[in-house]
């Protein structure tokens, strides 16, 4: 239970910490400090990803990733009366942002609060206020300051290419439910840390060495593209889709057998699935349709391994996300099982 107070207490303050994808120096600092914290070697990739590395009883590697950026958007432009217009990072519907409260990080380090709105932004006003399409065109973001021209925001040091982050809004209920944006990945980010908590403070060895793998470019496609050669198995550490016809819940780890990019290693699988089995551990084996992970990249890139891909389920992906403790514990399990 110490672990799992830890895990959600590190997903609510990794999700506080603004990190779309590229924008993730302090949030790969808070990770590094952890890591090393329990005693384990960091270094920093060129592309900016955090490498943990822990000695194991044998002489292969296995890989663990997770990745700590998020989505976000990027300042485009900003309009005669003051407003911005954003450019996506990452993929997600216009919707599952529209009224959000966010902050924009401008290049030299000032932040300013405002709200994503659609431009016919009231009922009252516009007539086409709720049929207007949630496009790029049509989203604006409202800044919390005195403003009423494009040059009042330029005088501000807001301009394109500033960085926005969309506020988390975490939640942690008496049932044991996680709300919060951004759990994919930071949930993942987390129950790797409790990993390394667990090994550190019960001088646990695993049986290969480990080297994970915190990324930053998940979310744009490129995340683990480039691994260290000496890697053999690689397992992303990433949510489970939730809906239609597949089979994740909030309470289980959900075993990848495929998603968009392809199939995942089939012996890997077969002993994630046996693992869980032999230890108890609440699971499903699923399909995710529209998806792709860490593996996925490393696989593009070239990289001679074996994936696999696991995850707690997370309800409302890409959109105001929700999993469970007993998710987050069911992948720690399953994780353990296969490192130890």
């Amino acid at each position: 239970m110490e672990t799992m107070n830890y895990i959600i207490n590190t997903i609510e303050t990794l999700v506080n910490i603004p990190s779309p994808s590229g924008y993730t120096r302090e949030v790969m600092e808070f990770v590094k400090s952890e890591a090393e914290g329990y005693g384990y070697t960091c270094t920093m990739t060129n592309k900016g990803g955090l490498l943990i590395s822990v000695p194991g009883k044998g002489k292969e590697t296995l890989g663990l990733s997770a990745h700590v950026d998020t989505l976000g958007a990027m300042v485009r432009s900003i309009d005669a009366d003051g407003n911005l217009r954003f450019t996506l990072v990452g993929g997600y519907t216009m919707h599952s942002v529209e009224g959000a409260y966010c902050k924009i990080n401008t290049r030299d380090g000032r932040t300013y609060t405002g709200t994503i709105l659609i431009r016919s932004s009231s009922v009252h006003s516009y007539d086409d206020a709720r049929t207007l399409e949630r496009s790029e065109k049509n989203m604006v973001i409202r800044i919390d300051e005195i403003v009423k021209s494009k040059e009042d925001v330029l005088n501000l040091g807001i301009n394109s290419g500033d960085y926005i982050s969309f506020d988390p809004n975490f939640q942690y209920t008496d049932k044991g439910f996680i709300k919060s944006r951004h759990l994919d990945d930071k949930a993942s980010v987390a129950v790797l840390l409790g990993l390394l908590k667990d090994m550190s403070e019960n001088n646990l060895l695993p049986e290969k060495n480990i080297i994970i793998l915190i990324s930053n470019y998940e979310e744009t496609g490129f995340g683990a593209s480039w691994i260290p050669e000496e890697i053999t198995e690689f397992i992303a550490v990433d949510m489970g889709v939730i809906g239609d016809d597949l089979n994740g819940n909030e309470f289980s780890v959900s075993i990848c057998a495929k998603d968009s990019s392809g199939p995942y290693d089939y012996d890997m699988t077969n002993r994630l699935i046996a693992l869980a089995r032999e230890n108890n551990i609440d699971y499903v084996v699923d399909i995710f349709p529209h998806y792709a992970s860490d593996v996925s990249s490393a696989l593009r890139g070239g990289n001679n391994i074996r994936g696999a891909l696991i995850g707690q389920g997370v309800h409302a992906s890409h959109g105001m996300e929700r999993t469970h403790k007993d998710g987050l514990e069911n992948t720690l399990k399953l994780l353990k099982a296969w490192c130890l």
